[in-house]
């Protein structure tokens, strides 16, 4: 049986949390959470849970795009940038080769286009994660700190369109949880 613990404060829901003691409860708990038509809500483990994005419903990461882009476009822009050099502002014959031959410029394409990559990865994933975020409200709760050592939680967002906090604790509890509470936006 589920514990149900309500925060005492004065600030707004930010949402409802809840523990559960398995990866296997929090895996059969996100099929439950997914079924029931929330949108805004997150599975935290200390560990990777196999088949988790499945059972949350998530598309595939954008970051394949991004980043294959980035190195197209860092690829693009580096022939580009050599190609105008030598047959447009600076032509000259070097090793009796024509204007503007591709040859030699493939190195610093390939290493323009890896570079342009890697710094769209970053920033992408930064960007992508809704980085940098110096604070989260699930930070406040001493048991969420066990989310990196032994706990499993599911949090649901009370940005949600779905979001009820009575009937998403009810659900969540149904759902086989330890414990659920509600967190409080500071």
């Amino acid at each position: 049986m589920a514990t149900a613990a309500a925060t005492a404060g004065a600030g707004r829901a930010w949402g409802v949390l809840a523990q559960f003691d398995s990866p296997a409860e929090v895996y059969h708990a996100a099929e439950k959470v997914r079924d029931a038509g929330y949108r805004k809500w997150d599975v935290y483990a200390p560990i990777p849970i196999h088949g988790i994005d499945e059972a949350m419903g998530l598309r595939p990461s954008k970051m394949g795009w991004i980043v294959g882009t980035c190195a197209a476009l860092g690829a693009s822009g580096g022939f580009l940038l050599q190609w105008w050099t030598s047959a447009v502002a600076y032509p000259m014959i070097v090793h009796g080769k024509p204007y503007g031959a591709w040859e030699p410029f493939t190195p610093i394409t390939f290493e323009l286009g890896v570079l342009i990559a890697g710094f769209g990865a970053v920033f992408g994933m930064l960007a992508v994660n809704g980085l940098p975020r110096w604070h989260h409200p699930l930070f406040s709760k001493e048991r969420f700190l066990r989310a990196s050592d032994d706990g499993f939680f599911i949090a649901v967002d009370a940005r949600d369109p779905k979001f009820d906090e009575s009937a998403t604790a009810r659900l969540l509890q149904e759902a086989g949880a330890s414990a659920v509470e509600t967190v409080e936006d500071e």
